[in-house]
């Protein structure tokens, strides 16, 4: 898709705001016509800008392509201090205390290598990370899923009502 206009860019972020947002919503929060709201998302969708039920965002669609892992050591009476820190960089989508080599580990995202990078630096300002490691994810093979295992524990609740109500019959 070409690049997308401020119409567009305040659309997907209403639908990241709030998933559940019906069309005349999106169309009263964006100060547009409905049929606008409707061409527009359909126009997303097609281009993968909006994926799944059409309220999961593409990044790199709208030009975070560069995505990193990063590892955190940490002094860990600042463990606190850290999160805090992470959480005003726009830029990192998760991070989580982990065991084993690194105390945090968090995935990031970046337009370019120089964003990148100035990201990183934000990230080893902040008071309590003692050194960091880096790793770039070159291509998604298996991206984010939960249906799967959705699936499985409703087959399973399914099979465990069925085998609860047979019991009761019996």
């Amino acid at each position: 898709m070409g690049s997308l206009d401020a119409t567009d860019l305040r659309l997907v972020l209403a639908l990241v705001e709030d998933p559940r947002a019906q069309v005349a919503q999106l169309a009263e929060r964006l100060g547009v016509a409905r049929n606008t709201v409707q061409s527009r998302l359909r126009r997303l969708e097609r281009a993968n800008v909006l994926r799944g039920s059409g309220r999961e965002v593409d990044l790199a669609a709208i030009g975070y392509d560069v995505v990193a892992f990063i590892t955190l050591e940490v002094v860990h009476r600042e463990l606190d201090a850290v999160v805090s820190g992470l959480r005003l960089l726009p830029q990192v989508l998760e991070a989580y205390e982990t065991s084993g080599r690194g105390d945090i580990w968090c995935r990031l995202v970046a337009t370019d290598t120089h964003q990148l990078q100035t990201s990183l630096r934000a990230v080893l300002r902040i008071r309590g990370v003692i050194r960091s490691e880096t790793s770039l994810a070159l291509h998604a093979h298996i991206p984010y899923r939960t249906a799967a295992l959705v699936r499985r524990t409703a087959e399973a609740a399914a099979a465990a009502s069925s085998s609860s109500q047979a019991h009761r019959r019996g």
